[in-house]
């Protein structure tokens, strides 16, 4: 119950400001609890030690939401006020962001478009970041992140992202083939660093392939909403003019916007024409001449996006590119057993155990060993796979370099055994 004065058989709990000294506690609003274990915000109290709760201090309760909140929970015992809101809409859970599909949109034979309503705790993103996504494929969560393709300036609040199958993989053909409209996914905060400027810079040089387009869609897209598309190059390769994820889109905005040029190299027509087959820096500078004066963003398969690096670079112009990679940089693989070259990889908490290469990230190793493993981004950003080294070191796949203390936390989606290794999984 609410009220001003604390009866003998309540305690107060509620305390998260300071109060000025010339309060007048009196006149302050109460919240009031049954007598058990009690835990509101940082302070839990357990009444059964025999606390009075006449001598208890009385603590000004500093938000009425708060207050509301408790009286909720003590009426809706022993479940809480959001297990009833996630029966009304999930949506409005306050145990994590979560997200409806609202649709699911074919784009290519191998690609779908979800479209998502975010929950309230949705704080936006910028065009060219990702989001993590969390879905049950068969009583198990697995965690992903996608690009976002839509542009901030959505008017009805929905987000996109466009998920290619990756085949032999767990989610993507689930997300592509089997989720359904009114599916509730589990989402985390925009992130990514792989965006746009502001102010815009004058020249832009989008250097994309396969699904690397997803991330430059949502900046095309934002820049489309806002009509200030300026000299821009899009030079973009898939096998065919039907594998184009948005082709049909992009070749309306090359059109709606004179200052867009679109160029499409498709890898698999004509292999022996010169203009076709896989896209190589040196025919680059024939299709952008000026794209050393551009600022550059790519994104697209390991082998093309390590050519673009080295060519900027050899130019001295590495500044000037910005690329966003869905798999980890790997360093060549160390063969063999022994120090550096794989081993036992010996999951404590589970039990498992299974031989591993010195190439194959741990999180890997434990997924086909039946480890239930947590993970997110998967190439070393969000750190959701951190876990704690028992014995042994390991090799960070993106540096080369060997670590490893005991206790240490490890990212399993970019470290690979360098000898017999124990995680605490």
């Amino acid at each position: 119950m609410l009220g001003t004065e604390a009866p003998r058989d309540i305690l107060i709990v509620d305390r998260k400001a300071e109060y000025p000294a010339e309060t007048d506690v009196d006149k302050v609003m109460w919240v009031a609890m049954p007598r058990k274990t009690v835990s509101m915000t940082s302070l839990s109290v357990d009444v059964s030690t025999g606390i009075d709760a006449e001598n208890a201090e009385r603590i000004p309760s500093p938000s009425i939401g708060r207050r509301l909140f408790a009286l909720a929970s003590w009426l809706t015992t022993p479940l809480l006020p959001d297990d009833y809101l996630e029966l009304v809409d999930p949506l409005w859970s306050s145990r994590g962001l979560r997200g409806r599909v609202e649709a699911v949109r074919p784009e290519t034979g191998d690609a779908v478009t979800l479209v998502i309503r975010p929950g309230p705790g949705w704080n936006g993103h910028q065009a060219g970041q990702y989001v993590p996504v969390g879905v049950d494929v068969d009583g198990v969560r697995h965690w992903r992140t996608y690009s976002l393709t839509s542009a901030p300036e959505h008017p009805d609040g929905c987000i996109t992202v466009t998920v290619k199958v990756v085949p032999g993989g767990g989610v993507s053909p689930y997300l592509a083939h089997r989720i359904r409209a009114g599916t509730v996914l589990r989402l985390g905060p925009a992130q990514g660093r792989f965006v746009l400027p502001r102010p815009l810079v004058s020249r832009l040089l989008f250097l994309t392939a396969g699904s690397g387009i997803t991330p430059v869609m949502g900046m095309l897209r934002s820049l489309a909403a806002r009509g200030e598309m300026p000299d821009a190059v899009l030079v973009h390769c898939a096998p065919t003019a039907d594998d184009v994820i948005f082709g049909a889109e992009l070749r309306g905005l090359a059109v709606r916007f004179p200052s867009l040029r679109l160029y499409e190299r498709h890898t698999r027509v004509d292999a022996g024409d010169p203009h076709r087959g896989r896209l190589t820096m040196a025919q680059l500078s024939i299709i952008c001449p000026d794209h050393a004066e551009r600022e550059v963003w790519a994104c697209g398969p390991r082998a093309m996006l390590d050519d673009a690096e080295a060519h900027w670079r050899h130019a001295g112009i590495a500044g000037r590119l910005h690329v966003e990679r869905f798999h980890p940089v790997r360093p060549a693989v160390v063969s063999g057993g022994g120090a550096g070259g794989g081993g036992r990889v010996r999951f404590v908490g589970s039990g498992r155990e299974a031989d591993a290469d010195g190439g194959t990230p741990l999180l890997t190793v434990g997924e086909a060993a039946g480890v239930l493993m947590p993970s997110g981004c998967r190439m070393g950003i969000c750190h959701s796979c951190v876990t704690p080294l028992v014995s042994g070191r390991v090799r960070d796949l993106r540096t080369g370099r060997e670590h490893g203390d005991e206790g240490e936390l490890i990212q399993t989606c970019v470290s690979a055994a360098a000898g017999d290794v124990e995680i605490d999984l």
